[in-house]
């Protein structure tokens, strides 16, 4: 007896595994392209150069001799010199006007602090619906114009006998730049879950005791960027300070522009060597919190 092998159909054999799809393309992002890469490098360096010319060319102003700070066309070959920076250290009173800014924005920037992170805390937690209303009535102060606050503050001042002085400064910079606290410092408690405030309440913490014990250490990053805000705001800001001083209390703003205004040829390269000297502790500061500044902007005060 033969047996003969019979050649399998499809039928016999069973259904066919299925194929895979061919992999799609992926397709190339800015980021993985080296010449995209190249040029937002180039345009962005591009748009740096254009941006640090004047603070550039008032540098030059300052370190050029007098002879040839002036000279049309300009010199580009010159033996670096101080003597502006000496005139404009010995000769003047920028010393103490920067060290009465400092002490002004220092002051500002705590009294903000203290005083909003506990708003903000409050805002963030609280659920009814006068809180929005609140917060949008502080941006819409936040957004009128200084001329339509600091008259007030003027006529406040005089009245009570705090004209030109730092303490008329420090609550009038502290009530310009309060919204803008309140309002960074809210969307950062709001970051937070409110689990961690059950957690600690069921451990025996008052909410005050919840807020400086465990609530505060978690946005370090938005406490270190809403106090640089307030800092540099009130660090640069011209109008309020020129409108409550007039001698003893002036910012280095009011001073900047007052030596803008001599007709002494001279008097602009002490200007440029200001700039330049108001401008470096600025970026020191800016370069020493950038790790606080830029975890703050992205929101990065949650830590799981």
């Amino acid at each position: 007896m033969t047996v003969t092998d019979t050649p399998a159909t499809p039928a016999d054999s069973g259904p066919e595994p299925p194929t895979a799809a061919p992999p799609r393309p992926r397709r190339r992002s800015g980021h993985d392209d080296p010449r995209g890469t190249k040029i937002g490098f180039a345009a962005m360096c591009l748009v740096s150069l254009a941006m640090m010319t004047p603070f550039l060319w008032a540098g030059l102003t300052a370190l050029k001799p007098f002879v040839d700070a002036f000279r049309n066309p300009p010199v580009w070959t010159f033996t670096p010199q101080l003597d502006t920076f000496r005139e404009l250290w010995q000769s003047t009173v920028f010393a103490e006007t920067l060290l009465n800014t400092t002490l002004v924005a220092a002051c500002s920037v705590v009294v903000s602090l203290l005083v909003g992170a506990p708003a903000a805390y409050a805002f963030a937690r609280y659920r009814g619906r006068i809180g929005p209303a609140l917060l949008v009535l502080a941006l819409v102060f936040r957004a009128l114009p200084r001329f339509a606050v600091v008259l007030p503050f003027y006529e406040a001042s005089r009245a009570i006998g705090v004209y030109d002085t730092n303490l008329a400064l420090v609550v009038a910079f502290t009530a310009v730049n309060m919204p803008f606290t309140v309002l960074l410092l809210t969307g950062f408690f709001r970051e937070l879950p409110e689990e961690l405030d059950e957690a600690a309440m069921v451990d025996g913490c008052t909410p005050l005791q919840t807020f400086r014990r465990v609530i505060l250490p978690l946005t370090g990053p938005g406490l270190v960027t809403a106090g640089l805000f307030a800092f540099l705001l009130a660090f640069q800001e011209y109008l309020v300070a020129l409108t409550l001083t007039q001698n003893d209390a002036v910012t280095i703003p009011v001073f900047v522009a007052a030596q803008s205004g001599a007709d002494d040829i001279m008097a602009f390269q002490v200007l440029a060597a200001c700039s330049l000297a108001l401008a470096v502790p600025i970026i020191l500061i800016t370069i020493f919190a950038r790790r606080y500044f830029v975890a703050g902007l992205t929101g990065g005060a949650l830590k799981g």
